[in-house]
């Protein structure tokens, strides 16, 4: 039962503690009793941070989702390796643990993104770990014009190499969860991405898309995409010199990030972008329970290296 509820409102996250031996079902009833106001506020802060929530389990997550949110999307398209543990749960990215997540709004490549992001975190580890967040509309603001004004005019492009089963990266079966080449291709065609299938059975994706987009609901205007982690530079040094050796060039490489009209991006002007997006990062530890609710659109998100266990899961509408 929630006896009360604190909210401290810093920013982002907007923070929201229930209070009282909580379990998964008054979590759905507090929910949907508060559906305008945590609606309202997640348009004005981007991101709502609920604590004692009484998830305990992945099961209880699931019933949460499904139960407080609109029809769960799957990940077909999407490109980080992760495990789909229900129709509408899956872990979050399953990068080795030493390793940063750069900020990304989740499939800002794609013609299709989730609007809503639900993160729970049922096991916090020792240290580390946490999803970092960001406010889109002030990344966009702490951007020189110049380099802006490029990626505003000419737009990103997107390259991925998908292999059959066996290489480097997702396979275009895990990718699209499906074994069925014709219908990665309706799905291509449905979702405007540029396909084309390579002798050994791996396909090669290209999407264009803007750098900038508008709200839908707010109309601000605000950062969203992901091209510097699409970039060979966002490699780590060792497995960027690795790659080199075994494609003929970095177009052919599992992912690949440019400007919307095929020029390349400097290593100088991606690390300008990393810089100005790790300016705004917002770090709060996991604790059990945890949930995080993010606007897509307003708010991009990565994840710490940690250390010890860590079980993050994610849903997406």
């Amino acid at each position: 039962m929630i006896n009360n509820v604190t909210i401290t409102d810093t920013g982002l996250p907007l923070m929201v503690a229930l209070e009282g031996d909580v379990s998964p079902g008054d979590l759905i009833s507090w929910k949907k009793d508060n559906e305008d106001w945590l609606e309202s506020r997640l348009l004005v802060n981007g991101a709502i941070l609920l604590s004692n929530t009484g998830i305990e389990t992945v099961e209880d997550f699931d019933l949460v989702i499904r139960n407080i949110t609109g029809p769960p999307l799957n990940y077909k398209d999407g490109f980080s390796p992760r495990t789909r543990l229900s129709a509408s749960t899956y872990t979050s990215t399953e990068y080795d643990a030493e390793f940063s997540i750069t900020m990304h709004n989740e499939l800002s490549y794609s013609a299709k993104w989730p609007s809503r992001l639900f993160f729970c975190c049922i096991t916090p580890c020792e240290s580390g770990g946490e999803t970092t967040i960001a406010d889109c509309r002030k990344i966009l603001r702490g951007f020189r014009s110049g380099l802006l004004d490029e990626l505003e005019t000419k737009g990103v492009k997107y390259v991925r190499n998908l292999h059959a089963g066996i290489g480097a990266g997702p396979s275009w079966q895990q990718t699209y969860e499906t074994d069925s080449a014709t219908e990665v291709e309706r799905f291509c065609r449905q979702h405007d991405i540029h396909f084309a299938w390579k002798p050994d059975g791996g396909i090669r994706l290209t999407q264009f898309r803007p750098a900038i987009i508008t709200h839908p609901v707010t109309g601000e205007k605000v950062w969203f995409n992901q091209v510097d982690q699409f970039h060979p530079s966002h490699l780590d040094e060792d497995i960027y010199e690795s790659l080199k050796l075994m494609y003929d060039s970095e177009e052919d490489m599992p992912m690949y990030g440019a400007f919307g009209d095929g020029s390349g991006i400097s290593d100088e002007k991606i690390r300008e972008i990393r810089e100005t997006v790790d300016r705004h990062i917002v770090r709060n530890p996991w604790r059990k329970g945890d949930l995080l609710m993010v606007d897509n659109v307003l708010v991009c998100h990565g994840r710490s290296p940690y250390k010890g266990n860590r079980k993050i899961v994610v849903a997406m509408t």
